[in-house]
């Protein structure tokens, strides 16, 4: 396996002391390993990289399962897996589709890793459609919040289930000195790479803003029109909060994609993906949307609610500065709010410009595509048809996705109506299809 082609394809150079250090233990003790590491830290990649090489690649067989708290994760690490090329399949399994569905593709795929939601597993190895015999590695990530949400009992069920675990990896962003009896670890590894005092990063600038009224809103989109292109996700604590939070700055002219609880798997993936493709400039979210979730390249944190205590903060703030990249916080603050007491950081007063600029517009759009996998489309057939049908070059187009039967694609925002008008009734690999744009951006 050559790792020099897995880091290019990641567009990392090189790994981390922590995602160092899990490797080693992964690859080189028989310990099963805790690993303690701020959000934002490449946990994922820390335990895939070495988990693939203790993998068989010739075996048709699921040889390890991933347990995580959420569709989101799931699917992102299984992301992750596919975009490092190696040679071992996986595949995420979660609540909210037929489980039949999945069974058929599983039979297809022949997955080497599921990454798995806790109740949907448990539901696989009832219907005997996985065998728990094959699986000699245990993985649980966010284990801290798989508790928190009340999945204790269904991990417990699918853990005993899993007789055959040989080696488990638990990763946390939080600190957890009692782990359930019943993951069973054995001769444990404990890496911390928490500092007791301040989780957050120190590539993390801390901003406080003062807002004249207790309504912020106003205030809100002044601080936003000074981040100008960047991307920037704004945290409330309630989804109604949310929902007229977006509202209003959608009325403003921003590009807005809002994400709670109360939204459809459908509509938070393409919230999700309009953010991770430059299609809008802000996400509003609840709490939901500070852990699990891998959004790169966010260079601003704007707290409109205060978190509602030291491991809310810490969450959010780990979607920023990801990796070795920079990021920005900002508390927004009314007339009787003060920054919370577990702020330890340093922090600036923001000054708003006497002159704002412009309501910053989104250098990309979405558009869908209505065909996918089972059309045997690739990434590759996607830039060909935009690039010959819509007459665009390659440079500007963005991220594709390609699902089972449809395709998300980002393509620079001057080029949309030319995209529309030239391939919307075109035809991808000879076969017909809708080229539209995605939900909110009609």
């Amino acid at each position: 396996m050559d790792l020099n082609q897995i880091f290019s394809r990641l567009h990392i150079e090189r790994l981390n002391a922590m995602q160092e250090e899990v490797a080693d233990k992964i690859l080189h003790t028989h310990n099963d390993v805790v690993v303690l590491s701020p959000t934002g830290s490449g946990k994922t990649l820390a335990y895939l990289l070495p988990l693939v090489q203790r993998l068989d690649p010739q075996s048709e067989q699921v040889q390890a399962v991933v347990i995580v708290p959420g569709r989101e994760l799931a699917l992102q690490s299984a992301s992750v897996l596919a975009d490092m090329r190696c040679g071992i399949r996986g595949m995420a399994v979660y609540g909210g589709r037929p489980a039949m569905d999945e069974h058929r593709q599983m039979r297809s795929l022949k997955p080497h890793v599921l990454f798995a939601t806790p109740g949907r597993l448990n539901d696989h190895l009832a219907k005997e459609n996985i065998s728990p015999y094959s699986i000699t590695w245990l993985v649980i990530d966010e284990f801290d919040k798989c508790l928190a949400m009340g999945f204790q009992p269904e991990m417990l069920k699918a853990v005993s289930a899993l007789k055959a675990v040989k080696r488990r990896v638990l990763l946390s962003a939080t600190d957890a000195e009692d782990i359930p009896r019943f993951v069973n670890l054995r001769y444990t590894t404990r890496l911390k790479y928490l500092d007791e005092a301040n989780n957050v990063s120190p590539r993390v600038s801390t901003y406080v803003v003062k807002s004249p009224d207790k309504d912020k809103l106003a205030t809100l989109a002044a601080l936003l029109r000074c981040f100008g292109e960047k991307s920037s996700i704004v945290f409330l604590n309630y989804r109604d909060s949310v929902e007229r939070t977006a509202a209003y700055l959608s009325a403003q002219g921003f590009s807005v994609s809002l994400y709670h609880g109360g939204l459809d798997q459908e509509q938070r993936e393409a919230a999700l993906y309009r953010f991770r493709n430059a299609s809008v400039n802000v996400l509003v979210s609840t709490d939901l949307g500070s852990r699990g979730l891998d959004i790169p390249d966010t260079e601003n944190i704007v707290h409109y609610h205060l978190p509602l205590g030291a491991d809310e903060y810490v969450h959010r703030v780990g979607r920023t500065a990801r990796w070795q990249a920079e990021g920005n916080t900002f508390f927004l603050l009314g007339p009787e709010e003060e920054l919370p007491a577990y702020v330890e950081t340093a922090h600036d007063d923001f000054e708003m410009p006497a002159e704002l600029p412009p309501v910053p517009q989104p250098r990309m759009c979405t558009l869908y595509i209505g065909r996918g996998r089972k059309d045997k489309i690739s990434r590759g057939d996607v830039v060909g048809f935009l690039c010959k049908t819509a007459s665009i070059t390659a440079a500007e187009i963005g991220r594709i996705d390609v699902y089972e039967r449809y395709t998300y694609v980002a393509v620079a925002r001057d080029k949309q109506k030319q995209v529309l008008r030239l391939a919307g009734n075109g035809k991808i690999k000879g076969l017909r299809t809708v080229v539209e744009p995605l939900g909110q951006e009609k």
